[in-house]
């Protein structure tokens, strides 16, 4: 960013001047004696946050589980981020956000979902005493829309694509402050927890690989940024690679990591049952392909069917989570048979979302009738 752009932090903005997402300035990272030992949630890593907060909106997010599984009989760690207060992975960005906001005096805020992200920006909010208003796809999967009204959030129904939603989000934000979890910054302020926890998890050791579910890449660029914090405090000596997983039918970041681009190449989209990863044009697309160079990992993609599988799967192993957490052991195997990953390897597959959040495709895809 032109240094023009720069911006003080306790400035409630949503994006520069100039229309482009905003960062926060790279910070020096926490040693393993900052974090909060006393504090059972992700804010035990307070002291790594740009700015102070005083009163943060919590409901005990973070801390999420780390369990073994076997994947073709290799070992590998699944990290369950749908073990949140909303259900999914997206409570750490809100909590962190919303908590900041509110400390700038912004009192309701509006935001455009799938699904997860509207219901940890109206449930976070509701604990924040902050009104929200969602704006979500019409095809959204009903068990995410009456979650979000459960919490009092306004909930407006968009026609058409994902994008449409997006597109009307913004065409908005002159009558309410956008907090979308695509555009603030301190939205991944939150996402970068991931990596201190799962840090902490292995014994304060980085893993080798970490393999995401890829949408707009907010998880991705969090473990870039809390990685990154851990190399630059010294506490790691090297940054896991990062994998981001892709399904086929909607795949714009992979077309441009494999075009060997940092900006949109044409590509067809089409439907897909990894709804939460369903981003036809993600707003930070040149900071997720460079977080995964900078790493050494890279996109993989994955069909219907082999999401399907991998649901079915991951289920059976005890793992009942939505779709587009499925791809990451759909990605896993893919990695392993092209030798990309070792099985001797340490490996964590994030997964982002409960499989009660897709109830209704789910049962779909069993020919069971709701």
């Amino acid at each position: 960013m032109d240094t023009a752009e720069h911006l003080p932090l306790d400035r409630p903005v949503w994006r520069s001047a100039s229309g482009r997402p905003l960062m926060i300035t790279p910070l020096a990272g926490i040693r393993r004696g900052d974090i909060d030992r006393s504090n059972r949630s992700l804010w035990r890593y307070a002291k790594s946050l740009p700015l102070h907060v005083a009163e943060p909106i919590s409901l005990g997010e973070g801390c999420t589980p780390l369990v073994e599984r076997k994947v073709d009989g290799a070992g590998v760690f699944c990290k369950l981020e749908w073990v949140m207060p909303t259900g999914s992975f997206k409570d750490r960005g809100a909590s962190v956000m919303l908590s900041v906001l509110r400390q700038q005096g912004i009192d309701a805020v509006l935001e455009d979902s799938s699904g997860n992200g509207g219901a940890a920006i109206a449930g976070y909010a509701a604990a924040g005493g902050m009104k929200a208003k969602i704006l979500v796809p019409a095809s959204t999967q009903p068990g995410k829309t009456v979650q979000m009204r459960a919490y009092g959030a306004e909930v407006e129904l968009v026609e058409g694509p994902r994008q449409a939603t997006a597109d009307a989000a913004v065409r908005q934000s002159d009558t309410i402050f956008y907090a979308s979890h695509n555009w603030q910054a301190f939205f991944l302020q939150g996402t970068k927890t991931l990596a201190y926890e799962l840090w902490e998890d292995l014994g304060f050791r980085a893993p080798d690989n970490v393999i995401i579910p890829l949408g707009a890449g907010s998880n991705v660029l969090g473990c870039d940024i809390g990685f990154g914090e851990l190399k630059r405090s010294g506490e790691i000596d090297r940054l896991p690679r990062l994998f981001g997983v892709q399904p086929e039918r909607c795949a714009p970041i992979h077309a441009s990591f494999v075009a060997g681009v940092d900006m949109p190449v044409p590509v067809e989209i089409g439907p897909t049952i990894a709804e939460g990863t369903a981003i036809a044009q993600p707003v930070r697309l040149k900071e997720v392909i460079a977080a995964l160079r900078r790493s050494g990992g890279r996109t993989v993609t994955v069909s219907e069917a082999a999401l399907e599988a991998a649901l079915w799967q991951s289920a059976r192993e005890g793992l009942y989570v939505e779709p587009t957490s499925a791809g990451t052991f759909a990605a896993y195997r893919q990695l392993l048979a092209a030798g990309v990953i070792g099985r001797d390897q340490t490996t964590v597959l994030v997964l982002t979302g409960s499989g009660l959040k897709a109830t209704q495709r789910v049962a779909g895809l069993m020919g069971v009738e709701m």
